[in-house]
């Protein structure tokens, strides 16, 4: 039984320790939340529980009292398997606010304006038909730290007009750039790989939703029209790591995570759009640059040692900005 605000009756310090706890994460797993609530149990049994003790009921029921808890606030706890790890994170998302309003409650003018550029890097330049990477390494976010000028017409004697630029932000010092980076990893927006490449987290993903698909994606588009943000065939999320149809134009995509299950329940390995022959070779995300040609043949004359990050702009900046060229080189 709840009280008149949502929240259990059995609400007590525990839970409010463990949302405590979460709200200091901004995301956790339940492999994350089997110390805390060990910690949390021992105290309140009076005797030591061990963290592989606490089971996967314990973890969501202490996440459904923390929702129902926050719930009055316009926030949540929602959850979303990684994409590439293959486990579930929650998350606590706000459910009104706009997300880059959010942002500037910790950020200034300029650092909000840098993290939408960087975002729409991801989802315009560094996203083509041709090239569906959704990610970039931090020498490349460092090239939108300036702030880009607005071109005003202003008429002159002759009666023509000529553009006069003009500059409503400051922009970010290099420094200041790559300390923003560093800072939306910290705060759970963005996630770095291994490669150095920065792409947008899973409570990004799931708080972002609405927003990237009414930023990017164009509402008049005809259906089946290729799109910027395209959905898991399997599970219905955004897809940002995984693979994609052989056909350029087709929307059909699928995280890795979700192929077995998807593929298990159909007769043949078919695209369920166009039903082209599903190879598995054509990626979304980081391995759309690093399984192409041209990129293992750099790091084949750079050496295993080479300069990786170089190499990945180089053929990231190659394919950006196109929409319409042929299928690349696999």
């Amino acid at each position: 039984m709840d009280d008149e605000d949502g929240i259990p009756h059995h609400y007590d310090d525990g839970n409010r320790a463990f949302l405590q706890a979460f709200m200091a994460r901004g995301t956790m797993t339940f492999k994350e939340a089997r110390p805390i609530l060990a910690a949390i149990f021992s105290v309140q049994e009076n005797q030591r529980t061990e963290p592989g003790q606490v089971t996967e009921e314990d973890f969501e029921s202490y996440v459904s009292a923390a929702s129902a808890a926050i719930s009055p606030f316009d926030m949540e706890i929602r959850s979303t398997m990684h994409q590439v790890r293959k486990e579930r994170v929650y998350a606590v998302v706000n459910t009104t606010s706009d997300p880059m309003a959010q942002m500037a409650t910790l950020h200034s003018a300029e650092e909000i304006a840098f993290v939408k550029r960087v975002i729409d890097a991801m989802f315009e330049k560094y996203n083509s038909r041709r090239m569906e990477v959704m990610c970039l390494d931090g020498m490349q976010a460092n090239k939108f730290r300036a702030a880009p000028r607005n071109v005003e017409e202003n008429d002159v004697e002759d009666g023509e007009s000529q553009p006069q630029q003009t500059q409503s932000l400051k922009g970010l010092k290099s420094s200041e750039a790559e300390a923003m980076m560093v800072s939306m990893v910290e705060e759970g927006w963005f996630e770095r790989s291994r490669e150095g490449l920065y792409s947008l987290s899973p409570k990004a993903l799931m708080e972002l939703r609405s927003w990237l698909v009414e930023s990017y994606n164009d509402p008049d588009a005809e259906e089946g029209e290729w799109q910027r943000v395209k959905f898991c065939e399997a599970c219905k999320e955004i897809v940002t790591a995984g693979q994609r149809c052989s056909e350029i134009d087709c929307n059909a995509r699928l995280h890795d995570i979700c192929e077995d299950a998807f593929w298990r329940t159909r007769r043949e390995k078919k695209c369920p759009r166009c039903q082209r022959e599903w190879t598995g070779r054509h990626f979304v995300g980081e391995r759309a640059v690093t399984e192409t040609e041209a990129y293992k043949r750099g790091r084949r004359r750079s050496g295993m040692g080479g300069r990786s990050s170089n190499l990945m702009e180089e053929v990231m900046e190659e394919n950006a900005d196109d929409g319409n060229g042929d299928a690349m080189e696999e």
